[in-house]
């Protein structure tokens, strides 16, 4: 059995994270006279960057700086490293589990599967996340996208997983819709859609099935997997 999982508002907080860090945030950008760079995180025009394939792959720094540019134009390197390092320390402040993700992850080891992450943005970003929320020893192998080149917008990163850990009984777990559960598709995984974070008031065309938490996953894995044994 493999299962491929996603990281960010699948196993951990991410969105709720951002949003507090964001809130948290907004003293330090108008003390630094940012106040566009405020409204355009308020008023939700970060969300043309979600079919961004280059945004998907960044650095954490890197993205800080597409977003400043984007709002001023041009900014030096010093302002892009000041709010990159103020924002990257808040943000972690706030970074969790989720409280049925190790009962998960537990729960699927107890099962023989072996737990690919496979998670977009940049190496040192994600890899920091991972040891942060101590999830390493239950993963048998990480595929991000900063490292092969290609994000979850297509299904590469899918097949590169299949192609490494070979396997017929395969999951895809995330919590989006265009490219966790397209990604399981394109390979004929089962795909199941966690409806938290960021996008889980989304429809969804790829999902076999849809749960509410983790726990719910695991219980549609044990049943296919019982079907096919």
């Amino acid at each position: 059995m493999l299962v491929l999982l996603d990281l960010d508002d699948t196993l951990c907080n991410t969105w709720e994270a951002g949003k507090r860090t964001i809130l948290a945030s907004i003293p330090t950008f108008l003390r630094r006279g940012k106040v566009r760079a405020v409204l355009y995180v308020l008023t939700g025009k970060f969300r043309e960057l979600e079919g961004s394939e280059k945004a998907h792959m960044l650095d954490f720094e890197e993205l800080v700086g597409l977003i400043l540019r984007r709002v001023y134009g041009d900014v030096s390197e010093e302002d892009v490293s000041y709010f990159s390092q103020k924002i990257e320390e808040l943000f972690f402040k706030h970074l969790r589990l989720y409280p049925d993700s190790i009962p998960f992850l537990r729960g699927l080891k107890e099962l023989g599967a072996r737990i690919v992450l496979i998670t977009d943005s940049s190496t040192r970003w994600q890899r920091r996340k991972i040891e942060f929320l101590g999830i390493g020893d239950y993963l048998d192998g990480v595929i991000i996208s900063g490292e092969t080149g290609h994000s979850k917008l297509e299904d590469y990163n899918f097949r590169l997983a299949l192609e490494r850990f070979p396997d017929e009984e395969v999951y895809v777990i995330g919590d989006r819709d265009e490219t966790d559960m397209r990604g399981g598709k394109s390979i004929g995984a089962t795909t199941i859609l966690v409806r938290r974070g960021y996008y889980r008031s989304r429809k969804s065309r790829f999902a076999d099935y849809v749960v509410g938490n983790l726990l719910e996953a695991l219980e549609v894995i044990r049943r296919e997997h019982e079907k096919r044994t």
